[in-house]
């Protein structure tokens, strides 16, 4: 079980996911339970090691920022023992959670979960710090933002626990926000492989990283909302959604949608390099700097130009990476031999995601339309076998999620 920073935001919320994870161990199961720290916390502690070193040492700034988990943990247990369960707390050096020593966006390489399995066996509830490993050398490590849903994951994996339920702030994963869609349905189940494009295209249920690696494990993960009535039925009966493979959902006895999910993401930014010499090894010397600067790239289009000597090149970069993309591409502007650059930050990416595609024609040419009905322009597209996405003006973001919502028949 894993429940996040709001779930974990004060003494009255922790009593209630004590309550939660209390009603499972009566229903028979063995619990371990990952925890997020307080929401605000980790903000608080990264302003404080930015305060006390500018340039801090990434190493200690894990000590600091990884004991927001340690204190939510050790309260959980303390509250379950107040309710009369026996529990403790594991902090990731104890089990030990072993991770690269990539600090600040570690990952995780194995867990020893022997101690762990016998502690449960016994009857006592373990509380895991998320988001918190320890290198080899005896490091305390963080494995980035958003990481305790991959702690959990990969705790889950490491237990060969039934099934890993998360706990948010949502009951599911729906058809679409249904704070721009009032008729957004709940789905009962989705694939990993649709998890994890939703994941990476917008939707901010899961994290990619956690997704992924309940795919890797085979790891059966539930996701439910913690703030429930406090006589509210446990996990196994409350309708959350099941994120499973696909030989699982084939044997499950229901309909599949051709679309799963439609997903928005606003944090875009469109880079236009016109003019760059048509030869081979051209695109390199765009997206090598570019690479080497951890600068993620996402949806590229090369036009060829008119007298067949050179190109535009069209690409799109997160918001926040803009201004060093910028001045990573200026700096090589000799090497590139591009004319001009030209960014634009108020872009969106709007996308639609499911298995159905790959036996279904026609998705594609419905988005297009239902967008071009409406005079909504597609300034770039980028395709997989279950996903397509456009880059679209971000102030026509909420109309097209609604038209395309319409359009593949997902309104409840």
């Amino acid at each position: 079980m894993k429940f996040g920073g709001t779930s974990m935001a004060g003494t009255e919320r922790i009593r209630r996911v004590a309550g939660i994870v209390k009603r499972q161990q009566e229903a028979g199961h063995e619990v371990a339970v990952v925890v997020s720290a307080m929401a605000g916390e980790t903000d608080r502690l990264v302003n404080f090691s930015r305060e006390a070193h500018a340039l801090y040492d990434p190493a200690e700034y894990d000590v600091v920022v990884a004991s927001g988990e340690q204190v939510t943990s050790g309260l959980l247990a303390m509250t379950l023992q107040a309710m009369g369960c026996k529990a403790r707390s594991w902090l990731g050096w104890q089990m030990p959670i072993l991770t690269d020593d990539a600090h600040a966006k570690a990952r995780i390489q194995t867990i020893e979960s022997e101690a762990l399995l016998a502690s449960m066996a016994s009857g006592e509830i373990a509380v895991i710090p998320g988001f918190q490993g320890v290198t080899e050398g005896g490091r305390i490590t963080t494995l980035g933002r958003g990481g305790s849903d991959t702690s959990a994951v990969a705790v889950a994996a490491g237990i060969k626990a039934d099934r890993c339920d998360i706990y948010t702030d949502v009951d599911g994963v729906y058809t679409t926000d249904p704070r721009i869609v009032a008729k957004a349905r709940k789905l009962k189940n989705v694939t990993y492989e649709e998890m994890l494009e939703l994941a990476s295209v917008g939707s901010k249920v899961l994290q990619t990283r956690c997704v992924a690696l309940a795919m890797k494990e085979n790891v059966r993960v539930q996701v439910l909302s913690s703030f429930i009535d406090e006589n509210a039925p446990a996990a196994d009966t409350l309708p959350g959604t099941m994120i499973v493979s696909d030989e699982e959902l084939e044997g499950l006895d229901m309909e599949r949608q051709l679309i799963t999910g439609i997903a928005a993401d606003k944090n875009e930014a469109k880079v236009i390099l016109t003019a760059v010499p048509d030869r081979p090894g051209a695109v390199a010397t765009i997206f090598t700097p570019l690479a080497e600067a951890n600068i993620n790239v996402d949806m590229i289009i090369q036009n060829v130009g008119r007298e067949d000597t050179d190109t535009d090149v069209t690409f799109t970069v997160p918001q926040a990476d803009l201004d060093r993309t910028q001045a990573v591409l200026e700096a090589n502007r000799e090497v590139i031999g591009y004319q001009k650059l030209t960014t634009d930050p108020k872009v969106a990416k709007v996308s639609v995601v499911g298995v159905g595609m790959r036996s279904h024609a026609g998705v594609a040419a419905t988005m297009f339309k239902s967008l071009a009905d409406r005079g909504i322009n597609i300034q770039a597209i980028s395709t997989s076998e279950i996903k397509v996405s456009v880059v679209i003006d971000a102030d026509e973001v909420e109309l097209a999620v609604r038209l395309l919502h319409t359009a593949y028949g997902l309104d409840g």
